[in-house]
C-alpha cells in the first residue's frame, strides 16, 4: 500500500538538538551524536516548516515564493533525505518513488542552474567532546603528531593554525 503524498508531513526532531540562526545558515548541533549540522538558506527553510502539519508539496509553493523562482517538489524531497540521514527529523517519510534517490547532481540537471542556488546542502562535522578539545594543542604549538594539534595537522614539529 502507497501512501498518498499529500498525507505526508515530515516532522523535526527537537530533543536534544541546540539550534542557532545565523543571516545565511542555522547551525543545529545534535548532543546525542555530537555532530554539529551547518544547513543552508535552502535546508533551514525547509527544516523550519516540516512541523507536522505541512507537505512537501506545501513546502515547495512556500519556498518558491520566497526564492521568487518556481521550484520543483524535488528540491524539498532532497533536504528531507538529508534531514533523515542526519537524524534531524522526528519522522522521517519515505518518498514518493518518483522523488526517491535523488542527489545534488541530477537535481541540478533536472532543474537547470537557475534552480542550482536553491539546492538543499547539509554540511556535518563531528564536534570534539570538551575533554577532547581541551586536551589538543593550539596553533602554533609544538607537537610529535596530528593527533595532538587541534587543527589536526602537525607540520615540521608544530601545530598548524586552525
Amino acid at each position: 500500500m502507497t501512501t498518498n503524498p499529500r498525507h505526508i508531513k515530515p516532522l523535526v526532531r527537537k530533543d536534544g538538538l541546540v539550534v542557532k540562526d545565523l543571516p545565511e545558515e542555522t547551525l543545529v548541533y545534535d548532543t546525542e551524536t555530537d555532530r554539529a549540522h551547518c544547513l543552508n538558506e535552502t535546508a533551514a527553510f525547509i527544516w523550519k516548516r516540516c512541523d507536522g502539519r505541512t507537505t512537501p508539496a506545501q513546502i515547495a509553493r512556500e519556498l518558491s515564493g520566497e526564492a521568487n523562482v518556481k521550484l520543483d517538489e524535488r528540491i524539498v524531497w532532497l533536504a528531507i533525505d538529508q534531514l533523515s540521514h542526519h537524524r534531524l527529523l522526528a519522522q522521517a517519510p519515505t518518498p514518493p518513488p518518483k522523488f526517491s534517490g535523488l542527489n545534488r547532481r541530477q537535481m541540478v540537471r533536472a532543474l537547470g542552474f537557475s534552480a542550482a542556488v536553491a539546492i538543499p546542502v547539509i554540511t556535518s562535522i563531528v564536534a570534539p567532546s570538551p575533554a577532547q578539545a581541551a586536551s589538543c594543542l593550539p596553533g602554533g604549538q609544538q607537537c610529535g603528531t596530528s593527533a595532538q594539534c587541534c587543527s589536526g595537522l602537525c607540520s615540521d614539529g608544530i601545530c598548524a593554525s586552525t
